[in-house]
This record gives C-alpha cells, structure tokens and sequence, in this order.
C-alpha cells in the first residue's frame, strides 16, 4: 500500500485557492477541501463550491452531513468534478456543526452513520472515506474505536483517518478541542494492526518530517493541518525528506507561479485577499519574514487590494537580497 501525506481540511482554511497555492509547492501530497455542507452543495452555487483549477495532487471532496438521502444527492452532483475521493466528516466537535447533526457528535450515532456511508457509496464510484476521532466525551477506549470503525467498513467506507484526540462536545471550543484533549497515537497504531489490508491514516499534532517518518513507520498515511497552513513552505521539506523530490521551486518561484493565477481569478470578480491570506506564512522562520506579513497585511489582505500590490511586493523581493528571503 502506498504511503501517503496530505493536507487536512480545515474550515475557512483549505479553500480552491488554497488548494491550488500548496499544489504549486508540492505536487505528491493530497488536498482536501474544507469541509462543504451536503445542503449547500444541492441548493447552493454548485460551481463556486465545488470548481477548481486542475491540477496534478489528488483533491479529496470533504462533506458535512447526516441526512442519507442530503447526502446522496450532494455526492452525485459533486462526481463530475473531478475529486479522487469523497470524505465524510466524522471529527468536527464546534457546537455550529453539533447543532446541525454532523462531524464528532456523530460517533454516538453509528448505525446512523452507517447508513449515510451505504447512501453515499450508491450515489458516486469515488471511493467513500472517513475522517473521524479516537473517541468523544467519556468514550474513550479502543473497543469502541474498533468497533466504530468497523461498522463504518462494513458500510462501504474504503479509508480510514483518525484523529488522535478524543472530542469533547460540550466543554471545549474548537480550537481547544485541537490542543487539550491528549493525543494517543497509540490508539491508531494498534488500529492498524487490526485493520492490516485496510488504509489508516493518523492526524494531530505532526511538525516534523521526523515525526512523519515514524507514524509511516506504523501507518499508511500521515495527515498535517495547522503545521502547513500557517507554513505552507513546509511542504518543499516533505518532498525532499518524505517523497525524494529535490526539484521544489523557492518561496519567491511560488509566488511567480501564483501570479497568473491570481490574474485569472481576479478577472473573474475573485476578490485579491481570498487569494493572497493563504501566502502570509510563506516566508515563515526566514528572515525579512515579518516584512512580508506586514505588507501583506496593510496592503493586500484587505477588500480592496489590487494585482499592482502584489507586483509590488514582488519587486521589493527581487531587488533585495533573495536570501533574505528564501530557503
């Protein structure tokens, strides 16, 4: 079984234009999208939702959901987009997404689950994936966790990524949800040794490329989320030290690629800071990197920004030292 990386969804986050900045970064990690509502998906712009620029990573459809036949419809109209896969999230614990019946809170309602897995894999040939937790609230052990799993297998699910925390419902926020519950990575490793022919991929908390190096070691995949967004360029080190690839373009390279891009999607009405948020922690750790925040902040991550800001910003880039801001 291939080994893999990819980038989580994360809500407001790993939007298309996001998707197609780290693409430019590396080109053997998977993407998935932020997580979009089944509803939204059947009564809303379907385009703006669900289009991207094409491109050569693997882009992983993440839905939100616990209606069977939402869900259905939502996975057929989404099939001819060109995602690998569609993802069910399982793993949310924000009390918006509780109020309406999907993500962690979920995991109490495992033949309900079931079912929406069994509505969905009918609807599409994309392969049906999950993305979930340990365990939620006092539940926390690995009989349920097996179980779960494998109720959710039996119902056509194909691949497997666990986050590594336990969801708190109702006494965390979000964020401390991602931060206070312990990881156990443990949990995921021995799930593995039971799912053997199975694809399982572990979540939280990775910052390294060592630390990916020893979960492939025990899994089939590794998945990073905050690490990457507000570090994107640690995305060249996984290609160098994860996939061999030593061809990744420089911090100021990406930023020469992205232009065309930003040309496009500003000719069509897409506003520059939709775009240009998603590149402020690119020249993370280097120096000169809080200029680059800065500029971006008063200038281009606000409603108004326009493509001669960037051109700018470029320029201050090229005519000083490069490796002031570079590798």
């Amino acid at each position: 079984m291939k080994k893999t990386v990819s980038v989580a969804p994360m809500m407001d986050c790993t939007d298309r234009h996001e998707i197609y900045f780290l693409s430019l970064i590396s080109k053997n990690v998977q993407l998935y999208t932020e997580m979009i509502v089944a509803n939204a998906i059947i009564r809303g712009n379907r385009d703006k939702l669900l289009s991207f620029k094409k491109i050569s990573n693997p882009i992983v459809l993440q839905v939100g959901g616990s209606d069977p036949k939402e869900l259905f419809e939502a996975c057929k109209i989404s099939e001819d987009y060109g995602y690998n896969e569609i993802n069910l999230n399982l793993g949310c614990p924000s009390k918006k997404v509780q109020k309406n019946k999907f993500g962690a809170c979920l995991m109490q309602e495992p033949n309900l689950v079931a079912t929406c897995i069994e509505s969905m894999a009918k609807a599409t040939k994309l392969p049906i994936t999950i993305k979930t937790r340990i365990g939620y609230n006092e539940v926390e052990n690995f009989g349920f966790l097996k179980s779960f799993i494998q109720t959710t297998k039996d119902a056509g699910a194909q691949k497997f990524i666990i986050h590594a925390r336990k969801a708190l419902l109702k006494k965390l926020s979000p964020k401390e949800n991602l931060n206070i519950p312990p990881l156990k990575y443990d949990f995921v490793y021995k799930l593995k040794n039971f799912f053997k022919n199975d694809e399982i991929i572990i979540n939280g908390g990775v910052k390294t490329t060592s630390e990916i190096k020893d979960h492939l070691s025990k899994v089939d995949g590794v998945m990073i989320g905050r690490a990457i967004y507000h570090s994107p360029y640690f995305l060249a080190e996984i290609e160098k030290e994860i996939f061999n690839n030593n061809e990744v373009p420089s911090r100021t390279e990406v930023m020469e690629k992205l232009i065309p891009y930003i040309q496009e999607q500003t000719s069509k009405g897409i506003q520059l800071n939709h775009i240009m948020r998603h590149t402020v922690g690119l020249f993370h750790g280097q120096n000169g990197s809080r200029i680059w925040k800065q500029y971006l902040s008063k200038n281009m991550c606000i409603r108004d920004a326009d493509l001669q800001k960037v051109n700018h910003i470029m320029d201050h880039i090229r005519k000083t030292n490069p490796v002031s801001l570079e590798r």
